[in-house]
């Protein structure tokens, strides 16, 4: 049986045509009227709006308002298509054609007037006379004195002249008549006029008006003649007295005028506001006078301005009041402008700039932002005047305001690739027209791609995707942000190796200095010296290179984000140099961005770490993700380390050797891990002690090894090696030495002499062999801290070590015995050794008042003498005030006095003891805080200056560059040395606050 023919409504039929309420649109075309239900021609046009629904909707309205416009649309099909556009895409302008339907004759023209007519019909609209020299608005009412605020009517007649003209470019604008660059113009034009009306309507408010000439100076997009439909104007003002007027007073008259303005544009009325005017882009910000002289600004840009306040006066151009003082003004800045990229701190300034605009974005917006967001319009209009400020210096044809004019500037120079900027172009152009649809459905300032389904339909009707407005425009808007989002690459790196390489390129190429200039704009300071790198790394048909070439576009951006380029570039060289050959190298980089973005960051911060690779380049495969630098296990490490020493059991160099390469690959993994944020400092410390006690342990066995079979003999005694100071605090910097001293214990039967002397022989061979010359950082022994110090025996017994200590220790020598830890060896010894000497560093009635005095005395001449001549107490991280010595003798101090009666103290670590200090009640906590901040941060300091300089160091160093590198790898932004420094005096001062209070009880 077949089934029933379906028959389909209206309302369905309506529906299918695309309106989303199918039955309120039959509703509103019955109301309509016959002859519209008839009108195939007016429902055709109303289905192809971008929102068939709204555009209904606003002429069911318009048409309650006034009947007659269904004739004027029938007589008229050219501007019935035209305002049934703008009806389904703006809601606001279709309000405006509503409450002024008379508006609707000025539309039918498809020409739009030049900037002098549109100046005309703004300045007749508020009664001012356009032929004036000086244009001034009507009064409200003859005989009422001009005050702020008196002339209504003139802003009402200013409002509705704009809307009708905004009106007018819409339709040429969703009808296709003009193209971006040319509605953008128009804009800009339309919003010079109405300035150049506000101006007048402000003249008439103004009493001695005629006294100054007074020019707006239009910013940013109305500068630049590129214009949103809505959006913030921004201008500076700059003013002259006329001839025989006081400067002050002219100013301030220029001022009121100014305020005026501003007020005319962004005051509420019944026809709503313009928009808002934007004075922020001004000498000073907000802070600054609203209005200044020429002297006065040019003063301004002369001694204190930044490099984003000259990238902004890129866009400067007079838009209203005495046009010819604007063009002296313009002319002058324009001289200051091209000179900025010369400027000493233009790098750190344009970063800077980069991270301004990030901040700027709200979190959870990112993703929809089209003007702040990744692959954001403000992406493209960065890059394009970076090129320009770096460029433009010495290429006169780069100097121009708009962002699409100037890309096509670069292109035809050769500073940008055809093919790059066709597709930036075309990406720029899409963002900016959704951003001026987003903008015109309510008139507001908005850069937020919607989540409704409903407004995106709309934007992808309007932008003609009909099969699948949705799914169409957000594909195309992801692949636009995807391409944008490669424009760091496209704009700054890849013409580089043009400069240098035989590109099969049919573009023009950068000529050497332009190279060199773009270089140096990113913060190389051996431009030279990278191109010879580049040179090297990309030229040949090789494979490497050609891989190379597809590398080095993007890291040479990261390179330029390190706090040394110049240094990162050349460790890149020497790495590839050794591993270019190894197939897995190169394929690792370019298919693992994080580790290539991790490499080349690394070797632009670290010489250590630099060195460390240059001497095992295979290690750059750890770099592959976070896993690889996670700190492995000691016992896993002591395992690997007791597997190298039985491999070359016959051979005791070659065998540390293996072990001390073992460190070095472990050494290269925490100090990745530490510069790359994934450990922290205390963490650094414990990784680096567990793996010298690694390294000591198998320094040991292989001497020990070696003295037995030099002897022919059994070895005669026990050994433990007792770890001090840092290493057995487990505090170990990248620059410690190993404090450690040695005890033995003679086997059963063993010649007491014979085991003295085959364990002296022992410690000698394990210091020789952890510091013999080779490619590894050495591991130095120290073994000052025992008995006696350089003057008694290298190696003790038990019983010799409780003679001594029973009869001659001293109060500084329990006190370093604080940090004893058994760390390598026989551990029963070891632990025997620890129970011998807890009696002596944590007294049961702890230390006299006696010995708390000359702990105190010790200290101060400590302060007094160590510290080396010239440095600054202030600055010096291990001796200073406030730095790593004052806090590790409050804990100390703390630990004689109380340790024995208090379990919770016995530690070796500063920072545990300190806590454990706090939380018995031994020390405020809040003390216990401001101790505890400043050891930290000495210490990463300290790490850090290891890391950048490769070499120890204990001082903040007083170079600038030393500084700003040091102040980088500690996560410091470039412009932020001052506040590292700052932040380190502040943090110690407070400390030395504590230890004074704690420590001396002064």
């Amino acid at each position: 049986m077949n089934a029933a023919p379906r028959i389909q409504t209206t309302a369905g039929r309506l529906a299918a045509l695309g309106f989303a309420d199918g039955a309120r649109a039959e509703r509103l075309l019955d109301e309509l009227g016959p002859e519209a239900v008839g009108d195939f021609a007016l429902l055709d046009d109303i289905v192809r709006a971008a929102d068939p629904d709204l555009a209904l909707t606003t002429l069911s309205r318009l048409v309650e308002r006034d009947a007659s416009v269904l004739g004027a649309f029938r007589d008229d099909p050219d501007l019935r298509r035209r305002v049934l556009g703008v009806f389904g895409l703006s809601a606001a302008l279709g309000e405006h054609v509503v409450r002024h339907p008379e508006c609707l004759p000025s539309i039918r023209s498809p020409r739009w007037p030049t900037l002098g007519d549109l100046r005309e019909e703004m300045l007749v609209a508020v009664g001012a006379d356009p032929d004036a020299a000086e244009p001034v608005a009507e009064p409200v009412t003859e005989g009422v004195a001009a005050g702020p605020g008196t002339s209504g009517p003139a802003m009402e007649a200013l409002r509705v002249a704009y809307r009708n003209r905004l009106l007018h470019l819409a339709t040429r604008d969703v009808t296709g008549e003009c193209t971006l660059a040319e509605a953008a113009a128009a804009l800009a034009d339309l919003a010079s006029a109405a300035l150049e009306a506000a101006l007048a309507i402000a003249r008439a408010e103004v009493a001695d008006a005629g006294d100054v000439r007074l020019a707006v100076i239009g910013m940013g997009k109305c500068g630049a003649r590129e214009l949103n439909y809505i959006s913030d104007v921004d201008v500076v003002f700059v003013a002259e007295p006329k001839e025989g007027v006081d400067e002050t007073k002219a100013l301030q008259t220029a001022t009121r005028l100014a305020q005026g303005m501003m007020r005319a544009c962004s005051a509420s009325t019944p026809e709503g506001a313009l928009w808002e005017v934007d004075a922020n882009l001004r000498p000073e910000g907000k802070m600054g006078p609203l209005v200044r002289s020429m002297e006065s600004h040019l003063a301004y840009f002369r001694r204190w301005a930044k490099t984003w306040e000259f990238q902004a006066l890129l866009k400067a151009r007079p838009v209203a009041g005495d046009l010819e003082l604007g063009q002296e003004y313009v002319a002058v800045v324009n001289e200051l402008v091209w000179q900025a990229a010369a400027r000493p701190h233009f790098v750190e300034d344009v970063q800077a700039m980069r991270r301004r605009v990030e901040a700027h974005v709200p979190a959870g917006e990112a993703d929809r932002q089209i003007k702040l967001g990744p692959g954001g319009l403000r992406d493209i209009e960065f890059a394009v005047q970076l090129l320009q400020l770096v460029h433009g210096r010495s290429d006169p044809l780069l100097r121009r305001r708009a962002t699409l004019s100037a890309l096509a500037a670069l292109s035809r120079g050769g500073y940008v690739g055809r093919d790059d900027a066709k597709a930036l172009a075309e990406a720029y152009t899409f963002l900016r027209q959704v951003e001026h649809m987003l903008q015109l459905h309510r008139l507001r300032r908005t850069h937020m791609v919607p989540s409704d389904t409903a407004d995106l339909r709309r934007l992808g009707r309007g932008l003609g995707m009909t099969t699948d407005p949705v799914g169409e425009f957000t594909t195309t808007w992801k692949r636009h942000a995807l391409e944008v989002r490669r424009l760091h690459e496209k704009l700054f790196y890849r013409p580089l190796l043009q400069a240098v390489a035989r590109l099969p390129e049919t573009e023009a190429r950068l000529s050497t200095a332009a190279a060199t200039a773009r270089l140096e704009a990113l913060g190389y300071a051996d431009p030279e010296g990278a191109l010879r790198h580049i040179a090297a790394l990309t030229s040949g048909v090789s494979r490497r290179a050609a891989i190379q070439r597809t590398l080095l576009p993007v890291m040479l951006g990261w390179f330029a984000d390190a706090p040394d380029p110049d240094a990162g570039l050349l460790g890149f060289r020497q790495v590839s140099d050794k591993l270019g050959t190894t197939p897995w190298y190169l394929r690792l980089l370019r298919d693992e961005t994080a580790a290539a973005d991790r490499l080349a960051r690394l070797l632009g911060t670290s010489k250590y770490v630099t060195g460390l690779l240059l001497h095992a380049p295979e290690a750059v495969a750890m770099l592959g993700s976070p896993a690889e630098l996670a700190v492995r296990p000691a016992a896993t490490l002591a395992a690997e380390a007791a597997a190298a020493v039985g491999r070359y059991a016959e051979d005791a160099e070659t065998a540390v050797a293996a072990v001390r390469a073992l460190r070095r690959r472990e050494l290269f993994r925490t100090a990745c891990a530490d510069l790359s944020g994934l450990i922290d400092i205390e963490e650094v410390g414990q990784a680096l002690s567990a793996l010298n006690d690694v390294t000591i342990q198998a320094a040991l066995d292989t001497a020990i090894n070696k003295v037995t079979l030099e002897r022919r003999a059994p070895f005669p005694t026990r050994m433990a090696v007792i770890a001090m100071g840092r290493l057995g605090g487990l505090e170990s910097s990248y620059a410690s030495d190993a404090d450690v001293m040695f005890v033995h214990a003679p086997l059963p039967g063993a010649v007491e002499r014979d085991a003295a002397v085959a364990a002296h022989a022992v410690a000698e061979e394990t210091r020789r062999l952890l510091a013999l010359p080779a490619p590894d950082p050495p591991l130095q022994i120290d073994a000052g801290l025992r008995p006696e110090g350089r003057q008694g025996p290298l190696v003790r017994t038990i019983a010799s070590y409780r003679a001594y200590y029973d009869r001659w220790a001293s109060h500084w020598e329990a006190q370093a015995l604080l940090r004893a830890r058994f760390c390598a060896g026989d551990a029963e010894l070891g632990r025997a050794f620890v129970a011998l000497v807890e009696p002596l560093r944590y007294p049961a009635e702890g230390i006299s008042a006696d010995a708390v005095r000359e702990i105190r005395k010790l200290k101060a001449r400590m302060e007094a003498e160590r510290l080396p001549r010239g440095a600054d107490p202030a600055l010096h991280t291990k001796l200073g005030r406030g730095g790593l010595s004052d806090v590790e003798w409050v804990a100390q101090l703390i630990q004689l006095r109380h340790a024995g009666a208090v379990p919770v103290l016995r530690t070796t670590r500063t920072l545990d003891a300190l806590r454990a200090a706090a939380g018995e009640g031994l020390l405020d906590p809040a003390d216990e805080e401001v101790l505890a901040q400043a050891w930290l941060f000495a210490s990463r300091i300290r790490d850090a200056l290891m890391l950048v300089r490769g070499r120890a160091a204990d001082s903040i160093p007083t170079p600038v560059k030393e500084r700003v590198l040091l102040a980088r790898a500690l996560g410091y932004p470039p412009e932020g040395t001052e506040d590292f420094v700052e932040d380190y005096r502040r943090a110690t001062r407070r400390a030395r606050a504590v230890v004074e209070r704690v420590f001396y009880e002064g």
